[in-house]
């Protein structure tokens, strides 16, 4: 699967795919025409933690549940299903408020990976569990072989145990600076340890800002 629109053409309702697509700023500018992604969303995460939760307790039987737990967290957190959508150019095909677009909607990593959840639940819906399966094995699963070479865990819980290993205090984070409108805001984030800023962070949210801020912290001569 190379796009959006040949995504499009699995599905047997055409309108599923479209509300899947649909942002809920763009309701404001369209009232009444259909709803948001945000139902989809919902069920589009939770079918996809199951299908990769089936798919890797087969694939790793002598693994426990904290290995499994970490590596199903580094396939469908937001960084991934971001990347996805970028491959999938699903950006483009987004219904978008004109300040959500303004602001950068197309891009917005986390506004990204929800509709890919979106999808996800719209294909259950449309065609049932098999159809959002092969786009999760098309799509996702491929790249279990590069993340189980690395580690698994996120930025910030490798930097939790790191310190807590040399008896430091635990990482504190703390928003330096916001900026943007409300719809799209851009976030610094800077992280210390006892004291000491160690990482700075930037993101379209908090989360991902601090996760990068980890990172820096981890890459630092300070630890």
């Amino acid at each position: 699967m190379t796009d959006i629109d040949t995504l499009r053409k699995l599905f047997k309702d055409q309108e599923l795919v479209e509300q899947a697509l649909t942002h809920k700023s763009w309701l404001n500018e369209h009232p009444g025409k259909r709803g948001s992604n945000e139902r989809l969303e919902f069920l589009g995460d939770a079918v996809l933690e199951f299908l990769i939760s089936k798919e890797i307790f087969k694939r790793f039987p002598d693994e426990e549940e904290g290995y499994l737990t970490a590596l199903r967290a580094n396939l469908v957190n937001t960084q991934n299903l971001a990347a996805l959508a970028k491959k999938l150019n699903v950006g483009e095909a987004i219904y978008l408020s004109k300040g959500e677009e303004e602001g950068g909607g197309r891009t917005n990593e986390s506004l990204l990976a929800d509709t890919v959840e979106a999808i996800i639940g719209a294909l259950f819906m449309d065609s049932g569990v098999d159809a959002a399966e092969d786009f999760i094995e098309a799509n996702l699963l491929p790249e279990i072989e590069e993340k189980v070479k690395e580690p698994l865990k996120d930025a910030k819980s490798r930097l939790q145990e790191t310190v807590q290993s040399k008896g430091l205090p635990a990482p504190k984070y703390q928003v330096v600076q916001e900026s943007g409108p409300d719809h799209s805001k851009d976030f610094v984030v800077e992280v210390s340890v006892n004291g000491k800023i160690i990482g700075r962070g930037e993101g379209k949210s908090k989360a991902v800002a601090e996760q990068e801020a980890a990172q820096k912290a981890l890459e630092s001569h300070y630890l």
